[in-house]
């Protein structure tokens, strides 16, 4: 038989084990921070989904290749000179390129929230913008 105090062992090692397993929730709030890995040496590009971009690739590599001298020029060399001639003012173009409708709302709320130092809500944020009348 098992004692009192033998069943009461067994219990917390359940509950600790349970305990351990809770899954926490992320708040809304909390962004997730970009973690490069500089370990990373080789990176791959599909472009079968984007045939625009994948005509153009190829236009580019069959111009370059069009010559007498030197080596074959490959997709490397060509996303290499590409990635070396990105500046600051192209940078923001790329990031601003890859915002979603909703985090352009946001952005635009959180400038207005700055610039107006008031805490609006987001209902208020909308009806101000929309021109929505509110009928009492």
């Amino acid at each position: 038989m098992i004692g009192k105090d033998d069943k009461n062992s067994l219990l917390d090692g359940l509950i600790k084990e349970v305990e351990e397993k809770k899954i926490d929730r992320k708040s809304k709030n909390n962004k997730v921070v970009f973690k490069i890995n500089k370990e990373q040496t080789r990176f791959r590009v599909d472009l079968g989904r984007d045939l625009e971009v994948l005509r153009k690739v190829f236009d580019l590599l069959e111009k370059a290749n069009n010559k007498e001298y030197g080596r074959k020029i490959t997709f490397k060399d060509l996303a290499f000179w590409g990635i070396t001639k990105i500046s600051s003012k192209y940078m923001e173009k790329i990031k601003k390129a890859s915002m979603t409708k909703m985090d352009k709302v946001e952005r635009f709320f959180n400038e207005l929230k700055a610039k107006t130092n008031r805490d609006i809500t987001h209902g208020e944020f909308l009806v101000k913008k929309l021109n929505i009348v509110e009928l009492i």
